[in-house]
């Protein structure tokens, strides 16, 4: 795309750049303000509604389940609305959906509430990176880094300031004041788009939309728009080619074992993690900073792992120590969690660091955007689709035996898995140079 555009960063006023820069900020602070506002007060909702272990996995594992879901409904959203009001609509709905969710009178409210604004959240989790890439070609990595630390910081902070302003507000009020910060995201789109002038057009928002699967796995982190597609192009039409070949891969596979592994431990956890801590007799309060300290584990992984994969040939060595320190967390949590508390959390949010690694891996195992795509789209869309069994399975597992052991059985059987898979992932070669296999 020209340079001169008037979407682009070179072109446009200084005044587009600060409101472009304050939404993409806004909007990845609001993507997982649903999960981790709600996972500490699940003893209190469940006392509230009368659900039990089961229930709680069913909420669990809804994030999993719209992410995979509305995340590829988004390219063809975006193509129909433009980045811009689909990002829009991604802070709408999840304000909506908090709202609703806040003031649920029983356990359909709740549950619609919590898919309309996870449906947001999804959304907005694909819609942003070709954001990023639309506004500031020159700085995709710069900005990158930026969106994925306010992602993580409204992640950590909903975790920490749910039991607070429960005990000092009222549950409703503390999943409910999230809609707030979500409404506030819509100002500065709403500031972009108020101008009659065309931004670009359709074209160009579409071709940016079909990016999305691979800007968010990390494409042009070397801030370079040579890539860059021209107004209208089709940078992907070979990516359903692409995507067949993906499936016939072991590599494929193994990403996206990986990735599904991972995100299932890590939802297991967002859910669980607070119940575990107050069956040992910690406050809600306590098991709520404790999601937090886990969580900040992926902002420190997102910072060191991409540098370190860079320079390993053979990254399996990082995920094998990070299955290691996951192994011994879910240990610690099992036999003694108030014994190291700090410890035990500490040690699974190391494990969860195979996360940024397999979004690294994507880049790493792949030579063109196009195959970049196939893949990101492949190892996240099956790999969310996994991830929707860990919360669930735990908690039925913990309904069925009454303890804790089975539900940790399962997920070190999803960190085996996990290696299995990234053993395929991890080997150093190509998507592009596999040979296609012959289909029937």
């Amino acid at each position: 795309m020209p340079a001169s555009s008037p979407i682009h960063a070179g072109g446009a006023p200084a005044r587009g750049w600060l409101l472009a820069l304050a939404g993409i900020t806004l909007a990845a602070f609001n993507l997982r303000t649903a999960v981790t506002s709600i996972t500490p007060l699940l003893d209190v909702v469940g006392d509230e509604f009368g659900f039990g272990a089961t229930m709680a996995g069913v909420i669990g594992m809804l994030p999993a389940a719209a992410f995979a879901a509305f995340g590829a409904a988004t390219p063809a959203i975006a193509r129909r609305l433009g980045l811009e009001r689909t990002v829009l609509l991604a802070m709408a709905l999840a304000a909506a959906g908090l709202v609703l969710r806040s003031v649920a009178g029983n356990m359909t409210m709740l549950i619609a509430g919590s898919l309309v604004s996870l449906a947001g959240m999804g959304i907005g989790n694909v819609v942003l990176p070709p954001l990023v890439k639309r506004w500031f070609p020159h700085r995709v990595g710069m900005l990158s880094v930026v969106y994925i630390t306010a992602l993580q910081a409204g992640t950590i902070m909903a975790a920490l300031l749910a039991v607070p302003l429960a005990d000092a507000f009222g549950w409703r009020l503390s999943m409910g004041s999230w809609a707030l910060v979500a409404a506030v995201a819509m100002l500065p789109w709403l500031a972009l788009l108020r101008p009659a002038a065309d931004r670009g057009g359709d074209a160009a928002m579409a071709s940016a939309a079909t990016t999305a699967p691979a800007a968010l796995a990390g494409i042009d982190s070397d801030d370079s728009d040579d890539d860059v597609p021209a107004a209208g192009a089709t940078e992907l039409d070979s990516t359903p080619a692409s995507r067949s070949r993906v499936w016939h891969t072991s590599l494929g596979w193994g990403m996206a074992l990986m990735f599904g592994m991972t995100s299932l431990a890590t939802y297991a956890m967002f859910t669980w993690m607070p119940r575990i801590f107050t069956d040992a007799g910690a406050s809600p309060a306590f098991g709520g900073a404790m999601v937090a300290l886990y969580t900040g584990f992926s902002l420190l992984g997102g910072l060191v792992i991409p540098g370190l994969a860079v320079r390993i040939p053979n990254t399996f060595v990082l995920a094998a120590v990070c299955a290691l320190a996951q192994f011994s967390g879910f240990y610690g949590l099992w036999q003694a969690p108030m014994a190291a508390p700090w410890l035990w959390a500490t040690l699974v949010g190391i494990g969860g660091c195979t996360f940024p690694l397999g979004l690294t891996l994507i880049n790493l195992r792949t030579r063109t955007p196009d195959g970049s795509a196939a893949l990101s789209g492949f190892t996240q869309g099956l790999g969310y689709s996994l991830a929707c069994l860990g919360p669930l399975l735990f908690g039925m597992l913990k309904d069925a035996s009454g303890g804790w052991a089975w539900p940790f059985a399962m997920l070190s059987a999803s960190v085996v898995v996990m290696l299995l898979g990234a053993w395929q992932a991890c080997r150093p070669r190509f998507l592009e140079d596999i040979p296609a296999r012959r289909r029937r």
